[in-house]
């Protein structure tokens, strides 16, 4: 069994910590670049209770833009051996590129995380070939122009459209459901409206019985709602596995591993009374 398996049959909120290995990320870009400061962010978060730790190595943030397949592996690689080789934290590869999907099983990699949801060239067989599970996230647009004016005519019924159509794309390609994850995409080609709407009905997307991830941590919406993002983040999450989320993506572990666990002794505690 994986090591993602094993994490979520645990049953509780899973906490997934961002290292992203880029200059230009929206809010830590050049933080952790070098080697160095990237084991040593890997090696934090792992100490601070993190489950899975999602590395990447292109900015998606709107205006973000492209890489080559090369310069994401040149970036991804030496983090990805240099962590796996002091920790059996669960690592997860933030691409959307068929190349970069090709090494993930080599590398020891736990999860494929793309926000194109394998809708990239080759993408799909990659996915497939590679045994992993895979997060299919919805977006709108692509990050240079996602967040001009997005605009949908029947807001959860579209993306549940996505899911579905994105699902059987993979069934037919030999990806099963129970290797699939899903997020809804915050922040990708979404008003602070559409954000909140898609948060709150989350549950509606339990019915496609895949883990639903979900990541808002430091985000715009974030930021309009609340002037401290590190609160806003921590209540966003909070709200996130109480709405049904499995994963959350998130900045800063620590707090919001304490956060957590409040709702799973909650939670733990309610349905022993149901008993």
């Amino acid at each position: 069994m994986s090591r993602l398996a094993k994490l979520l049959q645990e049953g509780r909120p899973l906490v997934m910590g961002i290292l992203n290995v880029t200059p230009d990320s929206f809010s830590d870009g050049g933080r952790y670049f070098t080697l160095d400061k990237a084991l040593d962010h890997a090696r934090a978060m792992a100490a601070a209770g993190a489950d899975i730790i999602d590395i990447g190595g292109e900015s998606t943030r709107p205006g973000a833009r492209s890489v080559s397949a090369q310069e994401e592996l040149d970036r991804l690689e030496p983090v990805v051996q240099a962590v796996r080789k002091e920790s059996d934290v669960a690592l997860s590869i933030d691409t959307s590129k068929a190349e970069v999907m090709r090494l993930c099983k080599q590398l020891d990699v736990d999860l494929i995380n793309d926000v194109c949801a394998l809708t990239r060239p080759a993408a799909l067989e990659a996915a497939a070939a590679s045994g992993l599970p895979i997060c299919l996230m919805h977006k709108q647009g692509e990050p240079g122009t996602m967040q001009d004016n997005p605009q949908y005519d029947d807001l959860m019924a579209e993306v549940a459209s996505f899911f579905k159509a994105r699902i059987a794309s993979c069934a037919a390609a030999g990806i099963s459901r129970d290797r699939l994850l899903l997020d809804f995409g915050f922040g990708f080609g979404k008003t602070p409206a559409h954000n909140l709407t898609l948060l709150n009905r989350l549950p509606e997307f339990l019915s496609f019985g895949c883990p639903l991830l979900v990541g808002l941590s430091r985000k715009s919406t974030i930021a309009k709602l609340a002037q401290d993002l590190l609160s806003g983040s921590l209540a966003g999450a909070v709200a996130a596995v109480l709405k049904g989320a499995r994963v959350v993506r998130v900045h800063d572990v620590a707090p919001t591993v304490a956060a957590l666990s409040v709702v799973t002794a909650m939670q733990q505690q309610g349905q022993v009374e149901q008993r």
